[in-house]
């Protein structure tokens, strides 16, 4: 029998995020609001929970790094996107904070793995 593998907290926060990130693009691109910025949140905000996914089951610990590193791009580049989405009125305060809070939280959980990661490989 095979046990199920402990989640991290940045799975799970990133889970929940991509989930946040689905029903913001359905509703959306249903409500017929907005569809090309749509399709961008979408691609970057569900890239971040694959790629960190992916990272789980890792070569090494330069592969590690490098799954958590495409995740932190991808995470940047949502947050773009939730401000541009935002700033062109597609997205109310409260809707455009939320998501954002969420983002930089996760922002701030990979960073500080990638850092502890290289430091412990002797990087920086």
């Amino acid at each position: 029998m095979v046990l199920p593998r402990r989640r991290s907290l940045i799975e799970i926060k990133a889970d929940c995020f991509t989930d946040r990130i689905v029903l913001m693009y359905k509703y959306l691109v249903n409500g017929n609001i907005e569809t090309i910025m749509a399709k961008q949140v979408y691609r970057s905000g569900t890239s971040i929970g694959a790629n960190i996914t992916e990272s789980q089951n890792a070569q090494s610990d330069a592969d590690f790094v490098s799954k958590l590193s495409i995740a932190l791009k991808e995470a940047d580049e949502t947050l773009y996107w939730l401000k541009k989405l935002y700033t062109g009125g597609y997205l109310t305060n409260k809707q455009f904070y939320s998501m954002e809070a969420d983002n930089i939280e996760i922002i701030k959980i990979l960073t500080s793995i990638i850092k502890t990661k290289k430091k412990n490989m002797g990087i920086i």
